[in-house]
């Protein structure tokens, strides 16, 4: 049975020509920082995000732990979304290891926080409160559909944040679809924050890793940090190597995993008991069940007809379009989910 996975854009499995790349790389001590494949990563990834240097990490996960552990102190405070996957998917990384707290705000439908919420939310000096240091971004934003933050919205957050002595953090898991559905480079979405970290084993494709981009004091503090939990790979130059072929070949590609997503969303609300309750800007869609049948028999469901999804809880569900799918899969997967539901009701 063929299987049409859209649980997540983490599926994904390397190209033929990064897998030749991995093959081929050149490799040495990367603790030592003599690792040339890694070197070059490194260089090509901050300079596709306007900063001046970026450390190569397992997963984007560490890649905004590593963000949190250098611009915060034990006790401070940082501000971030209701529904970030900082907050929601990264264990309490950041408040078990770095002794910080997380002050939520909510997020609106398109992944935004109100500004004047920021701002208002930002301690004052005062002797009970702990002091708040970082904002912390999100784009796109997971858990709401996979929005985007435009580069004026991001450039007000920060700007209002900056002006409070904190610093600022954006999650960029999948800043490239970011930057492909506004049509500008991701350095233009990053321009304004002090750290940016991005997915290469989303959309990208390449099995392994993320990158967090800043100024060189701020990577080679990570550097360290990074040491300290266990992150010198050594020889990672073969994963490194599918990285720099990802962000060479597999950014403009992003736009038919949208298109993919669009068509999904469109198919869905034409199918009897399913709500798609927000415009898609980018590969995410989540949707709603409205008959008398819950998320997990659907699921179930699904994946005896060879179709996955993931689950929101309740009655919600995520379908995230990648490489590994196309057009006509998902008209396969529309057509099952129809049928499906039909029999479940």
């Amino acid at each position: 049975m063929k299987i049409i996975d859209l649980r997540s854009d983490t599926v994904t499995l390397p190209t033929e020509e990064m897998r030749l790349a991995m093959y081929q790389a050149e490799v040495g001590d990367d603790v030592y920082q003599e690792d040339p494949t890694i070197d070059s990563l490194e260089q090509l990834a901050a300079q596709m995000l306007g900063k001046e240097a970026a450390l190569f990490t397992t997963s984007g996960t560490m890649s905004n732990l590593l963000a949190i552990l250098v611009q915060t102190h034990h006790g401070d405070e940082v501000l971030l979304g209701d529904e970030s996957h900082t907050f929601w998917y990264e264990v309490g990384g950041a408040s078990a290891l770095g002794g910080v707290v997380m002050h939520t705000v909510p997020n609106s439908q398109d992944g935004q926080m109100d500004l004047n919420m920021i701002e208002s939310s930002i301690r004052s000096q005062n002797i009970h409160f702990p002091q708040t240091t970082l904002l912390c971004l999100e784009n796109t934003h997971n858990r709401c559909g996979g929005s985007v933050l435009t580069a004026d919205y991001t450039s007000a957050a920060a700007e209002i944040a900056h002006r409070h002595g904190l610093r600022v953090h954006l999650d960029g898991a999948r800043i490239f679809n970011a930057a492909i559905a506004l049509y500008v480079p991701a350095s233009e979405l990053a321009a304004d924050v002090d750290s940016v970290c991005f997915c290469l084993s989303k959309g990208l494709s390449a099995p392994v890793g993320s990158l967090l981009c800043g100024t060189e004091e701020l990577i080679e503090s990570a550097r360290k940090w990074r040491k300290m939990l266990g992150g010198g790979m050594r020889q990672a130059g073969v994963i490194a190597a599918a990285g720099i072929v990802a962000l060479q070949t597999m950014v403009a590609r992003l736009a038919e995993d949208h298109d993919n997503a669009r068509r999904l969303a469109r198919g869905l609300s034409n199918i009897p008991g399913i709500i798609v309750p927000h415009e898609v800007q980018t590969n995410i869609v989540n949707f709603e069940l409205s008959l008398k049948v819950s998320s997990s028999e659907f699921i179930q469901m699904l994946n005896t007809r060879g179709v996955k999804v993931g689950y929101r809880g309740d009655n919600k569900c995520r379908a995230v379009t990648n490489r590994m799918v196309n057009g006509e899969d998902i008209d396969e997967a529309l057509n099952h989910i129809d049928l499906g539901l039909r029999e479940l009701h």
